[in-house]
Formats: structure tokens, sequence, C-alpha cells
């Protein structure tokens, strides 16, 4: 295979992105979660970050956004640091599911209420629950300052309003946890998980962070520029597979197929994606479609993939 450099100018990544912007009418922003309706539809941004440290970008990549669904695979990094692979996958399986990333179904007709995998929101719930720590704040903590690490920012945190407008709105999440608590999947206070789970998805940053974390995992678990070892190369790889197999929702499959990069998306319009040992990619597109993803994004990264030889397939 060809390898081709990518986006060697912030002008020719931006003449992708005005055409992929094309696609945002098409989309909806986020409108279950209150604060995520302020998004303005027809944003689109992006930050590619290479192992040399030099950045190529386009559009507003300072906006801050929170990472929502993304924030699953970092958690599910601690989680595999704290309690090993075989800890985790105790409380939730390694299948893709072709059901909608917050559906109940499979916890009713499966024989245990043992979630699928992590990036579902059932999944991401029992993987939270593992996080170590004696309190709310200490887990926050911890997961703060592992994600601040793999993106070389000290001053990344919450937002407030997102995390409260999602607790107080989080009814699917809490049916989801009542049904695990039932089958011994997490033996907590929901109301406890949820407050820690609603602050993890309000986590917020940046494209440019975003991208800086997608090279640490691009580079199995180091960050390059700091010459850092951050995660275990194990646990990079476990991550990285999810994000291949059930990271695009339960569009995985297509996008896989169409574009085939390991990436996750929120449905805030983030996508962090990874490129084997050469970068990471980070995109803001608040207009989604009907799965949940960012239509602007998914529609750039498809672009970059057929211009740039990026599908590990």
């Amino acid at each position: 295979m060809v390898v081709i450099l990518p986006c060697q100018s912030n002008e020719e990544l931006n003449a992708l992105v005005m055409e992929a912007k094309k696609q945002t009418k098409h989309g909806k922003v986020a409108d279950y979660i209150p604060a995520l309706m302020k998004a303005n539809r027809d944003d689109l941004s992006v930050a590619i970050y290479h192992q040399d440290g030099n950045c190529y970008s386009a559009g507003d990549i300072e906006q801050k956004i929170t990472l929502q669904s993304i924030s699953k695979v970092l958690t599910l990094a601690l989680a595999l640091m704290d309690c090993g692979e075989d800890g985790v996958f105790q409380k939730v399986g390694y299948e893709p599911t072709g059901d909608p990333f917050n559906s109940i179904i499979k916890l009713e007709t499966n024989r245990s209420a043992k979630p699928l995998n992590p990036m579902i929101n059932a999944g991401a719930l029992a993987v939270t629950h593992l996080i170590k720590g004696e309190s709310v704040e200490e887990r926050l903590q911890r997961i703060l300052e592992f994600i601040r690490d793999l993106a070389g920012h000290s001053e990344i945190s919450y937002s407030k309003e997102v995390a409260t407008s999602e607790f107080e709105t989080a009814y699917l999440n809490r049916s989801l946890s009542y049904y695990m608590k039932q089958d011994g999947i997490i033996d907590e206070d929901v109301e406890q998980l949820l407050d820690l789970y609603t602050k993890q998805c309000a986590i917020e940053m940046d494209c440019l962070d975003l991208s800086k974390i997608g090279l640490v995992f691009a580079m199995d678990g180091i960050d390059p520029v700091r010459e850092k070892r951050i995660i275990p190369a194990e646990v990079a790889r476990l991550c990285k597979t999810f994000m291949v197999t059930c990271g695009m929702y339960n569009a995985s499959g297509e996008f896989a197929v169409r574009v085939g990069i390991p990436a996750k998306s929120g449905v805030s319009g983030g996508i962090m994606g990874s490129i084997r040992n050469r970068f990471g990619i980070g995109i803001f597109g608040p207009s989604l479609d009907q799965q949940g993803n960012s239509i602007g994004g998914v529609k750039l990264l498809k672009m970059m993939s057929e211009k740039y030889n990026l599908s590990i397939f």
C-alpha cells in the first residue's frame, strides 16, 4: 500500500472541511440533553496532531466540546489499568450490537444483565462503576487527572451546566443501572453512579486536546512529544479494538467499511480518531445523523481516508 502524507497545510484541510460542511444541513443537534441544544448545527472543525508535535487544523479548533461517549474509551483504559482485563470483562462483554447505544433490550433478553460491550451506555456505566476511589469526588478527580495527562493539558475540567442537564434527564441510564444492579453487575447507589457518569460525559476540551489524546492511542499508549508512556500497550490495543468494532454506535460496521480507522464519537458532535504510529484526529461537528454521529465529521473522515489511504483494512 502506498502511504500518502496527510494534510501538509491548513489550507488543504480547510478545503476538505468546507466540502464536508455541506452535509451539516442534513442533521440536527442532540435535543434529549437540553444543554447540548445550544450548539450551532453548521459548525465543523478538525485538528490533526502528528507524532512530531506538528498540528494541522481547520475551523474553530479552540471551541470547547464535551466528551460525552468519547469518554467511554478513556474510562475503559483507566478501568483496565485499575482492575485488569479479567476484572473488567467479568462485568461487560466484547461483542458489538446493532441496537442503539442507549437501548435496554439486550439487558432484558440476555440471560444476565451483563452489557454486550463497553461502548454502549449500559457497558460504560458498568465500566465507570469499576473506577477506584472512596467517593464520587475522588473517582472524578482520578478520571480528570488521567485525561489531563493524556492531553498534556492540566486545566481540563467538566461543564457543570452540561453535567446537571444530563443528570436531571438521565431516565434511561437510571433504568439501565437498576437492571444491572438487580443482577449484581453494579453494587453501588445508582444516583451516586449517575452523578459520576454524567460528570465524566461532561468533561470538556477542544479539538486540539482531543487530537492529542487520539495520538497517544495511535502510538500504543505513548505520548511521543513528551516521550512518556501513559497507557500500557495492551490497554491501548484493547481500546482501539473497541473503537473499530463499537466506536461509532450502531453505524460502526458501515464506518469500518467506508472509513476504516479506529474512532469514537459522542452526541456533542465530537469524534476522536487514531491512525497507528502516525497521528491523532479531533473533530467537532454537532449536527448529528440518525445514529448520533457527527454527520459532517463522518463525511470528513471518509474523504480523508480515501485521499490519504488511512484505512487499516
